[in-house]
C-alpha cells in the first residue's frame, strides 16, 4: 500500500492512499470465512454455504469493510510515526476520487488533516489589564429605588428613605463589582488571545465542525458562529499553555469541590439550602457519570485555576468608568 503525503501548508496535510489487491485480499477472505461460519441460508446447514454464494451475497460488503479498516490503520500508523498533533478528526478530501467496489481493483483516497499550531505565550508584569471601577449611576439608582419603594409597599413593610438609599447602594456597588470582575475575567482572555496571535487551519476547522455535529448545524450556521467559536478554541489552547508553563495540576479534590459547588448552587437556585448531605452526594454522582458535564466542569476548574495565577502575574490597573460607558464597551 502506497501512502503520501502533500504538505499543503504548516496547518494542513492532504493524505494520499493507493490500496492494492494484494493489501485487501486476506482480511476479505477472512471475513467471508466468517461469513459463512455463521451463514444461516435456507436449504444448507449452518457453516456449509457454498463459498461462491456467501462471495456473491457479502463479497462487496467484506471488500467494503476490509478496505475501510487498511484505511484507518493506515492513517493512524502515519499519524502516530508522523508523530502529528492533529485536530479533530481526518476528512475525506472534498474532491475524493471514485472508486468502483469490485475486488481486484486498486483503490485511492484523499484525506485532509488539519494540525494544531504550535505557538509561545508567556505573562508577566509588562501585560496591563484594566480592572474597571464603575461609578453608580443615578438613572440606575433612582429606577432601583422605585422599585423596591413598590416593594416594601406591596408588602406593607416599612422602610425609611435612608434605608432603601442605602440598601440600594449595597445592592448596585455589589452588582458593578461582579460585573467588573466578569469583565475583568473576559479581557484577561481576550489579551492573551491576540498576543498568542494563533494561527489556525480555518476551512478545515469549519468542514470538522459541519461533520461532527452530524447535520444539527447547516454550513451557514457554522460561518455565522465560527468567530465565536475560533475565539473559545484560542482560548483553550492558551489556557493549555499556561497550565503547563505554570506546572498547574487540577487534581481530584479540585474536580470534587467544583461538582459539589454546582450542586449546591443548582438547589439554591430553586430555593433549598441546607440540603441533607445524601442528597448532595446522590446528585454529585450523577453529574459524574455525565461525561458532558464533567468536561464543562474540568474547563471551569482549568479556567479559573489559569485566571488566578494570571492575575497575580500580570499588572492589574484600576480604571474609572461610568456605568454608562462600561455598558458601552465591546
Amino acid at each position: 500500500m502506497k501512502v503520501t503525503k502533500d504538505q499543503k501548508d504548516a496547518l494542513n496535510i492532504a493524505l494520499n492512499l493507493e490500496i492494492e489487491e494484494a493489501d485487501y485480499a486476506e482480511k476479505v477472505r477472512k471475513k467471508l470465512a466468517e461469513r459463512r461460519r455463521n451463514a444461516d441460508f435456507k436449504g444448507f446447514r449452518k457453516g456449509m454455504v457454498p463459498p461462491a454464494m456467501i462471495r456473491r451475497v457479502y463479497g462487496e460488503q467484506c471488500l467494503v469493510d476490509s478496505v475501510n479498516e487498511l484505511i484507518g490503520e493506515s492513517i493512524d500508523s502515519f499519524i502516530r510515526d508522523e508523530k502529528l498533533n492533529i485536530i479533530g478528526e481526518p476528512l475525506p478530501a472534498e474532491n475524493q476520487p471514485e472508486n468502483e467496489w469490485k475486488e481486484g481493483n486498486t483503490f485511492h483516497f484523499t484525506f485532509d488533516l488539519g494540525l494544531y499550531p504550535e505557538f509561545k505565550v508567556e505573562a508577566g508584569s509588562g501585560d496591563e489589564i484594566p480592572h474597571y471601577q464603575i461609578s453608580m449611576s443615578a438613572k440606575d439608582k433612582s429606577g432601583m429605588v422605585e422599585s423596591l419603594k413598590k416593594y416594601y409597599g406591596e408588602k406593607k413593610e416599612e422602610k425609611s428613605d435612608e434605608d432603601i438609599d442605602k440598601e440600594v447602594t449595597d445592592r448596585l456597588r455589589d452588582q458593578y463589582r461582579q460585573e467588573a470582575d466578569w469583565r475583568l475575567n473576559q479581557d484577561i482572555r481576550g489579551y492573551f488571545i491576540d498576543k498568542a496571535a494563533i494561527e489556525l487551519p480555518e476551512d478545515f476547522l469549519k468542514r470538522w465542525l459541519f461533520a461532527a455535529n452530524d447535520g444539527k448545524y447547516t454550513k451557514e450556521d457554522i460561518e455565522k458562529e465560527f468567530d465565536a467559536f475560533k475565539k473559545d478554541f484560542c482560548w483553550q489552547l492558551v489556557r493549555g499553555e499556561f497550565l503547563r508553563n505554570f506546572g498547574i495540576k487540577i487534581g481530584d479534590k479540585d474536580i470534587d469541590e467544583a461538582v459539589r459547588a454546582y450542586v449546591t448552587y443548582q438547589y439554591a437556585m430553586y430555593g433549598m439550602g441546607n440540603v441533607p448531605a445524601d442528597i448532595i452526594e446522590n446528585s454529585m454522582n450523577q453529574i459524574r457519570g455525565d461525561r458532558r458535564q464533567m468536561d464543562r466542569i474540568l474547563e471551569q476548574v482549568e479556567d479559573e485555576k489559569v485566571l488566578a495565577k494570571l492575575k497575580e502575574t500580570v499588572t492589574i490597573k484600576a480604571k474609572k468608568i461610568s456605568a454608562e460607558k462600561f455598558r458601552e464597551l465591546k
